[in-house]
């Protein structure tokens, strides 16, 4: 299993969802920076629009980082990763899987581009929707699904704390103690460390 990634990047959601993983992956630097730097062959197949971080695995080629984390923690149900199918949080774990990609960073180009609110026309509602939605989510326990670390919060925590590093996030001691409990994981450490050293 290779895994395409970039430093500096978005690429740390995955590093750290597969150092939660535990299984053997190679890591594949893709300068995405120098188009002109020789790459994978399989890296455009699993990512057509050239972003990282994307997989190939056997005949799988896969990108955006919500899709490769539901494909390999359905794909290692061991793990505890994911609910399964049948199990009853498996709902509210798809909703908090998309709700980077759906909600959080349409929200923070708004945030950042200034836009006015427009929760009736914008598909992800507004910054302040987003927020609160996250604070009542982390309401009920220690992760986004009570006391079960899943999958859902490398997607999540990994984007709150981007947040917060770059003063997107406002003062929220709900929200910023999740980022801490996130940050005091092992595999989250290990993925920092590689991301910093770059290699």
């Amino acid at each position: 299993m290779k895994l395409y990634w970039c430093p500096q990047t978005r690429s740390l959601r995955l590093l750290w969802f597969m150092e939660e993983l535990g299984q053997s992956y190679e890591r594949v630097l893709v300068d995405i920076r120098d188009k002109d730097k020789p790459r994978d062959p399989d890296f455009a197949k699993a990512s057509p629009m050239g972003k990282v971080p994307a997989i190939s695995d056997g005949g799988v080629h896969l990108s955006e980082s919500a899709a490769i984390a539901v494909y390999l923690a359905d794909k290692y149900p061991s793990t505890g990763l994911a609910p399964a199918i049948d199990d009853p949080l498996r709902g509210a774990y798809l909703y908090w899987m998309f709700f980077v990609p759906g909600v959080v960073e349409p929200a923070m180009l708004e945030k950042v581009a200034g836009f006015e609110p427009n929760p009736s026309q914008f598909g992800h509602g507004s910054y302040d929707q987003m927020i609160k939605v996250l604070e009542t989510g982390l309401a009920g326990g220690q992760w986004l699904l009570g006391e079960t670390f899943s999958a859902a919060d490398i997607i999540v925590g990994s984007t709150a704390n981007f947040m917060k590093g770059f003063n997107l996030l406002p003062v929220n001691a709900t929200i910023e103690a999740y980022i801490e409990r996130c940050l005091e994981r092992p595999a989250y450490r290990r993925a920092i460390e590689i991301n910093e050293a770059g290699a």
